[in-house]
């Protein structure tokens, strides 16, 4: 089956993409071999004078390329290739003297922008699902087939590198604003406009276009200087996110400086041989597999299992209960937020306003949209609002009384069938559910927060918990756009679990002298995104400490006792950010800097220089052993969910594969040997667990 259907309307040669048997369009080898053929006979045949490019999927252009036809790339001069072939592709359309529109409705990302770029004219739909991106510096790549030099062309080379260097999606209104997108129509009007264009260029040529941005940065852009100048802040700002460990942001910063500076011509050839030389970089090899990952826990094994889910009930209303009814409303779902009163749960309704008002703000999305999502919301105080709930979700705090109580007021008020999910980080499920009427339909539904950012959700399910139940809170999690992960019950389940022992570590460290400003800058050089005295102010010392009493039983029984310094600070009114008193001080939102009072409770203010590389094998170490005890103990069902789990929840290093590809790739017995060395110096936390001993012995993997 074809991947491209044409239809000649008069003059015009409307091209429509529509990948057989997928949902979305990617950009594959087939697809690429059957557009030179289309341009043949395009070009040769007189009787056409425009072409359209246009989907047929009902919400994308192209989403990107086919990430597994570069796993059957052997070498890096393979991959060069490829971008070659398709650059040099995607170089016909645009030097065609036959105008190409792309008309764009829904995601057009990567190479399916490239392709839009290389077209010498783009209408595109304003709709929410319309947005465009060029997020390969997320799979340790850069665009290939043209993105790096027809991109800062077109929008200007500042706003070209921010969007290659996140990999951020840029709407449909932000998109037009900032030159992305000539031009924005209604769904339904886009076939009929983008003909309109095309004849409209076939007779008058192409629009006579000036580079985007703002005025300061186009007169930067226009001298060598100038262009010197934002290579240079864009580099500092590349190495202040990411420590150096991450070479293809640098390489598109080089791509781009090339271009503009020698030619196109020059700045395709580099960005072919770069592209090739990155995919074969370790960072990149992990990334293109955590990629897989996501995509797998985008998915329900168990769908046909799941109960239809219309009516969720959420139990409390602050920032973790308003994020909850936010996403759940955003796709479809009817809510019902109760708290205590109904100021408190109107409270939560006006944040999640809040919210979507800046989305509005932002263009990202109407005013009518962000209304129709509201209205699904209904704030209450009364349980008798929750009797239709298929679903409720209890947000509150982390006491297990309470969240026992809003359990059996649960099953009093709502029907038989309701499923009781609750969103605790620590406490055991079964706990909660241990004065239950009916235990199998309880479940654990932990998010993160912020929830609207945050991606992963974990599901924790007791011996008691029914298939069906779990198979239907997996699948409000799909539909809430999160990454799942299912995994056994326990005190911290599993990534609660393994950051108590990488926070315990942080605490001993601190005790044995280390600063605030070594042991964050530390770990972010070895690729965490903020460091353990950050991350304890961002969480909370009272969360810290609490959770620190759960687990503790736990690290005792195997004897490895914790710190109770959390606790301690706490009890001297120590928060964290809660109330501008933690490891750090906060003059301001954006600012903050090292609170020097905190080291009294660590011997004084006399710190000594640690070395670098074992502050950091201490610290990940602590939480890659705990990882292994969870897989061991069968908290986890497997490594890949535990690398997923660690890397999207917990921000462990994305480039490292997370806990048991860093395992892997290290070797099992060289990170026992590291153990046993730190066990021998600090004691017997740092015992390997039996399963990791077992594969050094092995010499295996826990991929194989």
């Amino acid at each position: 089956m074809s991947y491209i259907s044409v239809s000649k309307e008069g003059a015009l040669a409307v091209i429509t993409l529509d990948q057989p048997n997928e949902k979305v369009n990617v950009l594959t080898a087939d697809l690429l071999e059957e557009f030179p053929k289309l341009l043949d006979d395009i070009e040769s045949n007189d009787n056409i004078k425009a072409a359209v490019l246009i989907s047929a999927k009902d919400d994308n252009f192209i989403a990107g390329a086919d990430i597994k036809m570069f796993q059957k790339v052997n070498t890096p001069e393979e991959m060069e290739n490829i971008s070659r072939e398709g650059s040099s592709l995607f170089r016909r359309i645009a030097n065609s003297r036959k105008p190409f529109v792309a008309a764009i409705h829904g995601s057009a990302m990567g190479g399916g922008l490239e392709l839009a770029l290389a077209c010498h004219y783009r209408i595109a739909t304003q709709h929410p699902k319309t947005k465009l991106a060029l997020p390969e510096v997320q799979l340790g790549l850069l665009p290939g087939l043209g993105g790096t030099q027809r991109l800062p062309r077109l929008v200007g080379i500042s706003s070209a590198l921010d969007m290659m260097l996140t990999g951020r999606n840029i709407f449909d209104r932000p998109a037009k604003k900032m030159g992305l997108v000539d031009e924005l129509i209604h769904k339904h009007g886009l076939r009929e406009a983008a003909k309109n264009i095309a004849r409209d260029l076939a007779a008058h040529g192409p629009p006579k276009r000036e580079a985007g941005g703002k005025m300061p940065e186009k007169l930067l852009e226009k001298t060598y200087p100038g262009r010197r100048i934002i290579y240079g802040q864009a580099k500092k700002k590349v190495m202040a996110q990411t420590r150096g460990n991450m070479p293809a942001p640098l390489e598109i910063i080089e791509c781009v400086k090339i271009g503009m500076d020698k030619g196109m011509d020059v700045g395709l050839d580099e960005e072919s041989t770069r592209f090739g030389k990155l995919a074969f970089t370790p960072q990149s090899k992990e990334l293109v597999r955590l990629y897989f990952a996501m995509q797998e826990a985008r998915k329900n094994p168990d769908a046909k299992k799941a109960v239809d889910v219309h009516d969720i009930g959420i139990l409390g209303a602050g920032l973790m209960g308003a994020g909850i009814a936010d996403i759940s409303a955003q796709k479809g779902y009817n809510v019902v937020m109760k708290d205590r009163d109904y100021e408190s749960a109107s409270a939560g309704l006006k944040t999640v306003w809040k919210e979507l008002d800046k989305k509005v703000s932002k263009r990202i999305m109407t005013s009518f949209d962000r209304d129709q999502q509201v209205s699904r919301i209904m704030p209450t105080a009364d349980y008798t609002y929750l009797k239709h709930s298929d679903l409720v979700i209890e947000a509150v705090f982390e006491d297990l009384s309470l969240k026992q109580k809003m359990l059996a007021d649960i099953e009093d008020h709502a029907g038989e069938d309701c499923i009781f999910a609750t969103n605790t980080s620590s406490l055991p499920i079964a706990k909660i559910a241990e004065k239950a009427k009916r235990p199998e339909q309880v479940v654990g539904m932990h998010y993160f927060s912020p929830v609207q950012k945050m991606p992963l959700l974990e599901i924790i399910t007791t011996d008691k918990t029914a298939d069906w139940v779990t198979a239907t809170a997996r699948e409000v999690g799909v539909k809430q756009g999160k990454h799942v992960i299912v995994v056994g019950d326990g005190p911290g389940f599993y990534t609660t679990r393994i950051l108590v022992p990488f926070m315990n570590e942080a605490l001993n460290l601190f005790q044995e002298g280390i600063s605030v400003e070594q042991i964050d800058s530390n770990m972010k050089d070895f690729g965490f995104p903020v460091g353990p005295a950050a991350l304890m102010d961002e969480v909370g010392l009272d969360v810290a400490a609490h959770v620190g009493e759960v687990m503790r039983p736990l690290f005792e029984k195997r004897g490895t006792p914790t710190q109770n310094m959390a606790k301690t600070l706490l009890d001297y009114g120590y928060k964290g950010r809660k109330n501008n008193k933690g490891f750090y001080e906060y003059p301001s939102k954006k600012k903050k800097r090292p609170n020097d009072d905190i080291y009294e409770f660590f011997g004084g203010d006399d710190h000594k220089e640690f070395d670098k590389e074992e502050v950091q094998q201490r610290m990940a170490l602590m939480m890659v052993n705990e990882a292994v005890y969870c897989l061991q103990e069968g908290i986890l069902g497997s490594p890949q969910d535990g690398d997923l789990g660690a890397i999207l929840g917990l921000g462990f290093p994305p480039f490292l594969g997370g806990p048991f590809r860093y395992i892997d790739n290290q070797g099992a017995a060289e990170i026992v040997d590291r153990m046993k060395a730190f066990e021998q110096k600090h004691g017997p936390r740092f015992k390997p667990a039996d399963m990791l001993a077992d594969k050094a012995k092995e010499k295996k993997g826990f991929y194989g």
